[in-house]
């Protein structure tokens, strides 16, 4: 018996497991008005305070909604979540619509990208500064391409049947290695992410506005395409950092993770200094550091641990270790109103399990550079035939149709187990439809989108009908785990902590700035 079989015999065991998974989800999504264009408008005064609001905020950008759900141990319930949220989200933001792609719609010009505002407090405006230094860093158009994170933790059952009694130091080591095993075999094989529901294969023609590319792009209408292409979001053209990747953060342990963010935070850029810091009494942003803060790390996963008032993600992480992981690599899936599928969570939960259940040796930096070399193979080319995959510097070669095949061997298992818990065959289901868009790459997301791109003559097109569709769908929603009572009184109560957070601020801009990042003067 395998390592694998036994580890997943051993969780079965325990018939609660499976049904105790935590999930939550982010989805973003960019306002736009009937011409399919960026809507221009202030982040409506009725849905409360971007700042404050636990549900729905903005990202990047005014027009960059952002909807957070709470954590749930029902996928039903999860998806009851998020489309009440959509419901009252839609009810108030009159005739504009939520776009349903990742890749952003029709944008005349860059400056039209409105930063999001968080009022006069020092920590809002820490918050729209720190999104002015991303938008000299990396221009504005990168910033309002939409995904979907998948926040993700096992029970404690889970680990008290992997690692039996433990005192509390001796458990979060465990689960911080636990999670860091996880994280390096999706790095492995996490591109089976966006193969099967990646979601971004072609782009409006807007979105280069006069930048040159290598990639041999096809055209139909204002779009841009690559015929084989799953997600332009995750190539080196969407939502990534090549300055990043030379910093080499490693996730063979907690310690490493959290040295090599800690080296990109007190590392200078020579690159980012030439936009300067404060100019003529104006901020440009936060520092002229690798990275501002860590947020600004882009991955496809990350490590991550609820922070307490006033405590950075990584001091959250290295006070009590890991304590649930966050997926980042899932596009919009313009096939659901609310941007990603049930079926979607079920894969992800098989995935996850399966990730953690599987042995995971370290990554050295060779293997660092080889899950790259296989995402961006996936990214670019994801739905070609002969696409061949090595996983380790040494490991095998296979098509991505047998690397796919030998996975789905060990899914299955976890999902008759899964299926066994929650009764009916809905993990099972998953497994096969997945098969199905292995053998043949046409039925996966993108291979969707691109043919409803080619038949409609563009992407824009697709955009706004099927944003047209669910702006109905959305309206027409009934409350299933919400009311409206419920959201608007979150709408006030953010409206109030905004206020109570401007009233108390005592210290100036400036001094709240040097107090926040005291750690670089102590070099």
């Amino acid at each position: 018996m395998t390592n694998f079989a036994t580890r997943l015999d051993t969780v079965a065991n325990n018939s609660a497991i499976f049904k105790d998974f935590g999930r939550g989800v982010e989805r973003e999504t960019l306002r736009y008005s009937q011409d399919g264009r960026l809507a221009l408008t202030p982040h409506p005064k009725a849905l409360g305070s971007a700042f404050k609001h636990d549900t729905i905020t903005t990202d990047f950008a005014e027009s960059l909604l952002e909807f957070i759900t709470p954590v749930s141990k029902d996928v039903d319930t999860l998806i009851s979540q998020l489309t009440d949220i959509h419901h009252f989200t839609q009810k108030n933001i009159g005739d504009e619509k939520l776009w349903p792609l990742s890749m952003p719609c029709y944008v005349g010009n860059e400056d039209d990208i409105t930063l999001a505002q968080y009022g006069s407090s020092n920590a809002g405006k820490m918050k729209t500064l720190y999104r002015q230094g991303l938008k000299h860093r990396y221009g504005s158009l990168m910033q309002v391409i939409s995904g979907v994170h998948f926040n993700f933790s096992f029970p404690e059952s889970f680990w008290d049947a992997l690692f039996g009694e433990q005192s509390e130091q001796e458990r979060s080591a465990s689960k911080s290695d636990a999670y860091f095993g996880l994280i390096r075999n999706y790095y492995r094989f996490g591109w089976l992410i966006p193969y099967f529901f990646g979601a971004s294969p072609a782009m409006c023609s807007s979105f280069l506005q006069g930048k040159k590319t290598k990639l041999p792009f096809e055209k139909v209408g204002g779009t841009l395409y690559l015929p084989k292409a799953t997600s332009l979001r995750l190539s080196d053209l969407g939502y990534t950092n090549n300055a990043q990747s030379a910093l080499k953060i490693g996730f063979n342990s907690l310690d490493q993770y959290l040295d090599g963010l800690n080296t990109a935070i007190h590392t200078p850029s020579e690159e980012f200094a030439k936009i300067g810091v404060k100019v003529d009494g104006e901020y440009r942003q936060l520092n002229d550091y690798v990275l501002q803060i860590e947020n600004e790390l882009y991955a496809p996963i990350r490590p991550k641990r609820v922070s307490k008032n006033g405590e950075k993600p990584s001091e959250a992480l290295a006070r009590a270790g890991v304590e649930y992981i966050e997926v980042r690599s899932l596009d919009v899936n313009p096939y659901s109103s609310i941007g990603i599928s049930a079926e979607q969570i079920r894969f992800l939960d098989l995935f996850l399990t399966w990730c953690a259940l599987s042995d995971s040796e370290p990554m050295d930096d060779c293997e660092l550079k080889c899950w790259r070399d296989n995402w961006n193979k996936v990214i670019a080319e994801g739905r070609s035939h002969e696409l061949t995959l090595q996983i380790g510097c040494h490991g095998e070669v296979l098509t991505r149709q047998d690397w796919v095949r030998r996975v789905f061997l060990d899914l299955k298992l976890i999902a008759k187990e899964m299926d066994r818990e929650h009764g009916g065959n809905e993990y099972l289901s998953v497994c096969e439809m997945l098969e199905q868009w292995n053998d043949d790459p046409e039925l996966t997301i993108s291979g969707q989108l691109l043919r409803q791109t080619k038949e409609m003559g563009g992407l824009g097109k697709v955009g706004c009908e099927l944003g047209l569709k669910y702006r109905q769908h959305n309206l027409s929603h009934q409350y299933q785990v919400y009311s409206e009572e419920l959201m608007l009184a979150s709408v006030e109560q953010s409206i109030a902590q905004q206020q109570a957070a401007e009233e108390a601020d005592t210290m100036s801009f400036d001094d709240f700035l040097s107090d926040y990042f005291s750690y670089l003067k102590a070099e």
